[in-house]
């Protein structure tokens, strides 16, 4: 009972800042419909119902999973198992991703079926099972992270030169979205897994580092290379401002519960079919144990179920809505704080946040403290939905622009700064990037792009994950290099006494 009462009091944290923004902007700027605003209320109380069921059985069942199979592939001692390992974990561990569902969902909606939602989702898990079997290499043999980073975002920069604007935000939100609940302790589970079993411990688990950030960069090379054989993808904003309110208060619930059964259930059936064959082969786990592993992948599902329903029949079209209305009193000013504001309250409320800055105040030994790190955090997040939102306000400024000096700056911290805080700066994106950031921040661009005259949705409305992934990256080794000097100039002071 105490983790179910944990995961619930941790996805409400997140839920209730955005739900009391709504509530402020309702009856002050932004008025909703009230069927409108009844079903965001229902659809919250789904995410939190729904994502706490998900996070306890990814706690019982995908979590052990990635560290029992990475421990046994470590274990083979064969380089062909590694590689085979990483390849079927890391597609089926990305299709599983609720995140990623979310983004192609919308993709979906907005291009009317022109990127449809799995022939997406199998495209970003293909570039991401190839990325974590080379992840898996790296941490078998310590090969420096910085180099197979910059390597990766090479490769990325030259793709990014012959791609449309629109599949260049596509590649960097899948990106950020497969990098979610699912996904992340699943990876830094195997990647530890693998650490273990080497022979040099302490240092394989500093190697281990970096799993997630080698796997995100497989979303974005996989969607770049398919954008090359694809055509560019035509928009429907009217599907994206249209919200009918006429329809029966339960109905989106009842035929989301039902849509989203078979989603989840071939979302998550790969995985068990795995752990069952594991099972069978070589992990010879204790009834007990597969009795409860077998539950977690049951509320794995059912908790995936509720959580996308809740999502898409009520908690985003409220999102949407506001930049609706927002955008449409001509202020822009407005939008602007709100989406920085957001930024602000969905980082501060991410309970993942919170255990990064714990760890990082630990790995400094106090140096970097937790409120700076959580204040700097904050306010990188609360500037790039300020940022997503200016590209939809101010005609010619692209997705490129942000992202291009910012990974430049990323790479080159990476190579000159303090190294201990490389693996844990691009592992920490999936982190910023959370439920909230996918779900209601998301639509909200998405809603004030609709609404702004020149915008394009599909250009403009999409990126705002990809931003929000990519300003810890460099807040972080920021920290990591105020770090580095205090422990210098505290190495200097010894010496002198």
């Amino acid at each position: 009972m105490t983790a179910w009462l944990k995961k619930v009091r941790e996805v409400a944290v997140t839920v209730a800042p955005v739900a009391v923004i709504v509530l402020l902007l309702h009856f002050t700027i932004a008025p909703l419909e009230p069927l409108l605003l009844i079903r965001f209320f229902i659809g919250s109380i789904m995410l939190i119902v729904g994502m706490s069921i998900f996070l306890v059985g990814v706690d019982l069942s995908i979590s052990p999973l990635g560290e029992l199979l990475g421990e046994n592939t470590a274990r083979s001692g064969r380089l062909d198992i590694v590689i085979l390992a990483g390849l079927l974990l890391g597609f089926f561990i990305s299709i599983a991703e609720p995140a990623l569902h979310i983004l192609a969902t919308e993709i979906d909606q907005v291009t009317a079926g022109g990127i449809s939602r799995w022939p997406l989702v199998i495209i970003v898990s293909i570039g991401i099972a190839f990325l974590v079997s080379f992840g898996l290499v790296r941490v078998l043999y310590s090969i420096p992270l910085y180099i197979i980073l910059t390597a990766l975002y090479i490769v990325i920069f030259v793709l990014s030169l012959f791609v449309s604007p629109e599949y260049l935000a596509i590649a960097f939100d899948s990106s950020g979205a497969t990098t979610g609940a699912m996904a992340v302790p699943f990876l830094l589970s195997l990647s530890l897994g693998i650490a273990r079993m080497k022979k040099n411990g302490k240092a394989s688990e500093k190697d281990s580092f970096g799993l997630v950030a080698i796997a995100s960069a497989g979303a974005i090379i996989a969607v770049l290379i398919m954008s090359l054989f694809a055509e560019a993808p035509k928009e429907q904003p009217m599907q994206q401002t249209a919200i009918d309110t006429s329809i029966p208060l339960a109905e989106p619930f009842l035929n989301g519960i039902v849509v989203e059964a078979n989603n989840a259930l071939l979302s998550i059936a790969p995985l068990f079919l795995i752990f069952m064959l594991s099972q069978l082969f070589f992990l010879k786990l204790k009834k007990r144990k597969v009795t409860r592993m077998n539950r977690g992948f049951y509320y794995s599902w059912s908790g995936l179920v509720i959580f996308m329903a809740g999502v898409n029949a009520g908690f985003m079209d409220v999102g949407r809505a506001v930049g609706v209305s927002l955008s449409k009193t001509g202020n822009p000013v407005a939008v602007i704080i709100v989406g920085f504001v957001l930024g602000l309250v969905t980082i501060l409320a991410e309970p993942a946040v919170h255990i990064l800055t714990e760890q990082i105040e630990e790995v400094t030994s106090g140096s970097i403290r937790r409120p700076i790190v959580l204040t700097a955090l904050a306010i990188a997040a609360g500037t790039a939905i300020a940022l997503s939102v200016i590209r939809v306000m101010v005609p010619g400024f692209q997705l490129w622009h942000i992202l291009l000096p910012g990974y430049v700056i990323a790479i080159i911290l990476a190579l000159f700064g303090s190294k201990l805080f490389v693996g844990i700066a691009f592992d920490s994106g999936g982190v910023a990037s959370g439920p909230m950031t996918a779900t209601f921040v998301l639509a909200y661009t998405q809603g004030a792009a609709s609404a702004t005259e020149g915008a394009s949705i599909l250009v403009d409305g999409f990126g705002v994950i990809a931003l929000v992934a990519l300003t810890p990256i460099i807040t972080l080794q920021l920290l990591g290099l105020i770090y580095r000097h205090k422990t210098t100039v505290r190495t200097e002071v010894k010496q002198n006494d």
